[in-house]
């Protein structure tokens, strides 16, 4: 199917429907698509995901104006923005359940947690992320914001299945130390499941996600072990970006773009 995205909008949910049709979005994908999603907090009777963090995030929302916003059908991506002073409201970080955020907490950076993204099935593979990255770049030099994380999904939670991406992220893409998060036990797995020398780029780079690939690009790295989330069916790895080295490259990305159309 293809989907003309030249008139999608973005913005930050501004009223109840934005946030009941990311919601609903997030239902349709988590749930519905991933066989996950069974938080205390789920509505299954009107399909919505939610959960405790909501009120306390910026719900970033990708909109398609032709679609039907009373039938809450108008968000087709969406991602959670949590910055650092509203995760001392909610009391924590989404990721403190997962991994041990010592290091960040530490370091005295800015911090933004990215949660929850996804986007509508019609509208992967084209210019939808996109456009949310370049939304969030802006979004993340206007807050101050110096270092990125959260964590991405492989779906499923056979860890042999996946273990050659895993062993190629915790080989070339293992955070510093001062940065290093660590999955927490009990759900915790070890990632270098691969000698690097047996390690195979073209195999490990497919079974790779879209999004955890997008992060590399752009210079980012993992935190120290996978964790194996058995309430959404994904097996997750904390993704972290430092922003100054996104921004470069992000002003790098448009320099190209400006050349390669002029």
């Amino acid at each position: 199917m293809t989907i003309d995205t030249s008139s999608l909008q973005i913005r930050i949910a501004e009223d109840e429907a934005d946030l009941l049709a990311a919601q609903r979005l997030r239902y349709r994908v988590f749930v519905e698509e991933l066989k996950g999603g069974g938080g205390a907090m789920v509505d299954h009777a009107n399909r919505l995901e939610r959960d405790h963090f909501d009120p306390f995030n910026d719900h970033l929302i990708l909109v398609d104006p032709c679609r039907d916003a009373g039938r809450l059908d108008h968000v087709v991506g969406v991602y959670r923005l949590l910055r650092d002073d509203r995760a001392a409201e909610a009391g924590r970080f989404y990721c403190d359940d997962e991994y041990d955020l010592t290091a960040l907490k530490r370091s005295g950076r800015r911090l933004l947690e990215l949660g929850r993204s996804c986007v509508d099935e019609d509208y992967r593979g084209g210019a939808a992320m996109l456009v949310m990255w370049n939304w969030l770049a802006n979004y993340v030099l206007n807050n101050g914001i110096e270092i990125l994380f959260g964590v991405a999904s492989f779906h499923g939670t056979d860890v042999k299945a996946l273990e050659m991406p895993l062993s190629w992220l915790h080989h070339h893409h293992l955070a510093p130390p001062e940065l290093r998060v660590r999955a927490l036990a009990p759900n915790d797995i070890a990632m270098d499941l691969v000698p690097d020398d047996r390690l195979e780029r073209n195999a490990a780079m497919e079974a790779m996600p879209a999004l955890i690939k997008a992060y590399l690009r752009l210079g980012g790295f993992v935190g120290e072990g996978a964790y194996v989330d058995h309430g959404f069916n994904t097996t997750d790895v904390c993704l972290l970006m430092d922003t100054a080295a996104m921004s470069q490259r992000h002003r790098s990305f448009y320099t190209r773009k400006h050349k390669g159309t002029a």
